[in-house]
């Protein structure tokens, strides 16, 4: 067998192309092409070429053959290098045109190389050549078994890849991510983009001094009139000063962080998952999670559930399915972190499976894995929904472009279920990688995510107070989802549409406070800002009872009532001394005599089932006073709703 002089350049280098030349069992006889008649000139420059090559310095190396070819256009292993040096450099374009200039040039003697070009073509996009090329690759006589094999495995990926494309038609989708711009990207790489739920803070890693293998750190940037801010290094105790691992996650009220802690003197393994506050001094220092979610093996990248109940990271702890599998530890009602739990089958390989992030509505994971079927033989990302029996949903490719046959690392989504943020070294790139946004693919999008944010706080001094928050839905009266506020009284919660619901807050010593969101048929803007004044209980302290409803002129309570009767039940145990009035009220609308009537029976609707609850009669007074008392104005629609109400007035406590 001749020895050429690409030959000698892979036995120096294993890199994209020439791997794929060892995995042949012979090179043709040429039809024409002979390489120890090339030029000398153009040789010696090609020689010095692959020098450079096998240094990574590929600028060079393809100027250099690029000036080798100037002198002999028909210097065919010079082609078939700078292909695979471009394929090296994600550059398929002039990977595929000097691929396909030496096939032109020698069928023969080049048609070894068709499936390095069947990955140039893939990486293109242009899946159905790759198919093609690599069918004829595999119809060469006596390859070898590891070059079968391998031809075999692209042809699945780049079949995989046509029905993919048939099966999810993009329609007028465009793929055109867009750098966040020099604010945030350096010369050095950043990468594991976070980001709170109001969209307004990003939180990322950057390898300060890359080049001299500096460590990771973490930074900030806010999003100031649509631009984004000088990004800086988190404030407070969260720097250790060590490796702090690269991932991290900050939560969607921008309160926690979780990350990856590499070597820490309280580590458990080589890689624990760390955990810091947001406090009036900055971040807190970082606490180990402790025995439940760390092992002494590898944890990583961290995601935090909407409602910071579930956490989501990337374990290689024996006893799952593959290299590293995705787990899920959930918080206890003590604060505390229950046991790993390997989230299955489903979405766990006998690859690796990481990066997961569990999206603003508690129900949409995208994670990236090796082992599912994708673009090649590198991780791709999926995606996969929470089923409302808690499985999950068998994961799906995000698809070409989002996917290509590179490593895919890991992908966020924005509350509002489009925009998407990921790390890349796309061509406009700052320096290593970049952070980027783009639009995501409508079929592979979360639901969009409505949320409400808020601080609950004292009605007479203003001060915050630590509550509680439910949301229920009024239909099924099933709890949606259910929190505790910060100490200072701020909260978050997320809505998923197409229900109504029922809003709550309690704090003992204080009425509880409700309010209605319909949004069953109507969808609204994403993003409620609702603070709550609490009324201390004392004596003419009144609240509306927001979720009490009756059908139109009738007294009966509907099934939708139950939950916020079942509040004031609560309420009266919670204060055996409290005495109160249940007021009716109604519109203009009709006659004021029988507005009365309707009023006082819808009162003692509620009474009734106050006393069937328990509640003694001697607590429990009860007065319709029609449509005698408005607080908005009858002549609109909106208005008589607002006076249509009953309410609950404190008599003594």
């Amino acid at each position: 067998m001749k020895k050429t002089f690409l030959t000698s350049y892979i036995l120096h280098r294993t890199s994209y192309i020439l791997f794929f030349l060892l995995l042949t069992s012979y090179i043709a006889t040429a039809q024409w092409y002979d390489p120890y008649k090339v030029n000398t000139k153009a040789t010696d420059i090609y020689l010095q070429a692959i020098a450079n090559a096998n240094n990574s310095n590929f600028p060079v190396a393809i100027k250099m053959i690029n000036d080798a070819l100037k002198i002999e256009p028909k210097f065919v292993d010079a082609h078939l290098s700078v292909a695979g040096m471009y394929a090296d450099i994600k550059n398929y374009t002039e990977s595929i045109d000097h691929f396909e200039k030496a096939f032109s040039l020698d069928s023969v003697y080049t048609k070894t190389y068709l499936l390095p070009y069947s990955i140039s073509l893939a990486g293109a996009g242009k899946f159905d050549k790759a198919l093609h090329a690599v069918n004829t690759f595999l119809a060469i006589p006596k390859l070898n078994d590891r070059s079968f094999k391998s031809g075999e495995f692209r042809k699945k990926t780049y079949e995989f890849a046509i029905d993919y494309e048939r099966n999810h038609p993009a329609k007028n989708y465009v793929f055109n991510p867009q750098n966040l711009g020099e604010n945030i990207n350096t010369k050095d790489p950043e990468y594991y983009p976070s980001i709170t739920i109001d969209g307004k803070k990003i939180v990322f890693t950057r390898r300060v001094n890359a080049a001299a293998k500096g460590k990771e750190d973490f930074f900030e940037s806010d999003l100031i009139n649509g631009q984004w801010s000088k990004a800086k290094s988190l404030e407070g105790n969260i720097s250790t000063g060590e490796n702090n691992g690269g991932a991290e996650n900050i939560s969607q009220d921008g309160k926690w962080i979780v990350f990856a802690g590499c070597n820490f003197p309280d580590g458990l393994g080589s890689c624990d998952i760390y955990i810091s506050y947001f406090t009036k001094q900055g971040w807190s220092k970082p606490e180990n999670l402790g025995q439940n979610v760390n092992s002494e093996f590898w944890e990583t990248s961290p995601s935090l559930s909407p409602d910071k109940k579930d956490l989501y990271f990337s374990s290689s702890v024996p006893g799952g399915f593959g290299g590293t599998d995705i787990w899920v530890s959930h918080r206890n009602a003590n604060g505390r972190w229950g046991p790993a739990q390997n989230l299955g089958p489903e979405i766990n390989t006998s690859g690796n499976e990481g990066s997961p992030f569990i999206h603003a509505d508690n129900l949409t994971l995208y994670f990236n894995s090796t082992g599912h079927q994708g673009y090649s033989e590198k991780s791709d990302l999926f995606v996969s929904r929470k089923q409302p029996d808690g499985t999950w949903s068998k994961p799906e490719n995000l698809g070409y472009p989002i996917n290509t046959i590179d490593e895919e690392g890991s992908l966020i989504v924005s509350s509002d279920g489009k925009t998407a943020y990921y790390a890349s070294d796309r061509s406009d790139t700052k320096g290593a990688l970049d952070i980027y946004t783009f639009e995501l693919r409508e079929d592979v999008r979360p639901a969009k995510t409505l949320w409400v944010k808020g601080k609950v706080f004292d009605k007479k001094t203003l001060n915050g107070l630590p509550s509680s928050v439910e949301l229920t839905d009024v239909v099924n009266k099933q709890q949606i989802s259910k929190l505790q506020t910060d100490e200072d009284g701020n909260y978050l919660v997320t809505l998923p549409v197409g229900k109504d619901y029922a809003f709550n807050v309690n704090r003992k010593g204080y009425l509880f406070y409700s309010a209605n969101f319909n949004l069953a048929k109507n969808v609204p803007d994403s993003v409620y800002q609702i603070d709550i004044p609490l009324q201390p209980i004392e004596t003419n302290a009144s609240i509306i009872l927001k979720n009490v409803f009756f059908d139109t002129k009738q007294t009966q309570l509907k099934p939708e009532s139950i939950t916020e009767l079942d509040n004031v039940v609560l309420l009266m145990n919670e204060n055996p001394k409290l005495k109160i009035q249940i007021g009716g009220h109604t519109d203009n609308i009709g006659k004021p005599e029988d507005n009365l009537k309707l009023s006082l029976g819808r009162a003692v609707a509620v009474v009734n089932y106050l006393l069937g609850k328990g509640i003694k009669n001697d607590r429990l007074t009860f007065k319709g006073f029609g449509e005698t008392k408005p607080i908005a104005d009858n002549k609109t629609e909106q208005g008589r709703a607002l006076n249509r109400r009953t309410e609950l007035i404190v008599i003594s406590n």
